[in-house]
């Protein structure tokens, strides 16, 4: 993935931290350190609206379970639109969701490179409230470097993952809440132009399967009963930290932020506030849905692994993939708990 505003606000926060570094010696880079002090308050977009109590069981993934998925992700290699990799990713997924409710939204893309076949894979489990909570993530490599070794750890394979971890928990159980649906989408990355290492962002090419969901859900009405779309994206970091979103619903944000607390987590979530930050979640936002969006944009060092080769399994952790993990399946027991708009 690639924003023009993600990587703005990327140099305002590195551009912050050397402002701090000269005014003040003490500072520290190294977040362990940073985390034995106090952490700031937190300012007034990250706090939380009125306090909603959870329902139903408490579930966590299982981290071992969910780094093999990544491990066997990776493993493939690039997956970028169009590739042997990407049909075998879609295969995986498959075999990792036998036996739940799967439907194929396959189309054909008309992008600068010509005509791509994609689809996106939705997996079902049926709750006993009327309702439907979605959770997303893209499938898809980088499409510019798809003539080197980028396999996309952390931008694709943690979040794919994630998601089958998540689906494990709730196989084969009664949910009483909201129907759950797992969405993984294609055609997130951008496809500019045919020319390889061209990593511009063209908001109107990218974003094709989110897109096409998005409009055929619309359509059918899919869309108005969808309670919260919740995305992940880059959250296997071993340094951790994920941004709010000014874009996403603010009331859904602070069920994730109250989540996040009530886990112990609230560390890892919303020290920072990115703006105009362009997403799968978009799409389903212009089709009326609230949308969130769990994202930790600034990877590695100044983003230096951001679309690199260096964006490998060394880089990631299952500890950031369970934290994520733990927190939406805790966010999806608050909005069965009767958590909205407020």
């Amino acid at each position: 993935m690639k924003r023009p505003a993600k990587r703005s606000a990327v140099r305002f926060l590195s551009t912050f931290c050397i402002a701090l570094l000269i005014c003040a010696p003490g500072c520290t880079k190294d977040k362990t350190a940073s985390a034995a002090s106090d952490p700031p308050a937190p300012s007034p977009a990250a706090t939380p609206g009125k306090a909603v109590l959870p329902a139903g069981p408490e579930l966590h993934i299982d981290p071992a379970r969910a780094w093999q998925y990544v491990k066997d992700i990776v493993a493939i290699g690039p997956r970028w639109d169009g590739s042997k990799g990407q049909e075998r990713v879609g295969e995986y997924i498959h075999a990792k969701l036998k036996g739940d409710l799967v439907e194929e939204d396959a189309f054909v893309a008309d992008t600068p490179a010509g005509k791509i076949a994609m689809r996106n894979i939705v997996a079902k489990f049926p709750g006993a409230k009327d309702g439907i909570i979605v959770l997303g993530s893209h499938i898809d490599t980088n499409y510019p470097l798809r003539n080197t070794k980028f396999v996309g750890a952390n931008d694709g394979a943690s979040t794919t993952a994630l998601l089958l971890a998540i689906a494990d928990q709730l196989r084969g159980k009664k949910l009483e809440g909201y129907s759950i649906w797992m969405a993984f989408l294609d055609g997130e990355e951008s496809i500019p132009s045919a020319t390889p290492g061209d990593l511009r962002w063209v908001s109107d090419q990218a974003l094709y399967g989110s897109r096409h969901l998005a409009a055929k859900w619309q359509q059918d009405g899919t869309a108005a009963k969808i309670k919260a779309f919740i995305l992940a994206d880059m959250i296997g970091d071993k340094d951790l930290d994920i941004q709010r979103d000014s874009g996403s619903a603010a009331w859904l944000e602070d069920l994730i932020l109250q989540a996040a607390q009530k886990l112990g987590y609230q560390s890892y979530f919303f020290a920072q506030t990115l703006n105009g930050l362009e997403d799968d979640h978009v799409s389903f936002a212009h089709a009326g849905v609230p949308v969130a969006d769990v994202i930790d944009i600034n990877y590695g060092y100044n983003n230096s692994y951001h679309h690199t080769t260096e964006d490998t399994l060394d880089k990631i952790s299952p500890k950031s993939i369970q934290i994520a993990g733990d927190v939406i399946l805790e966010t999806i027991r608050l909005l069965n708990g009767g958590g909205g708009p407020h």
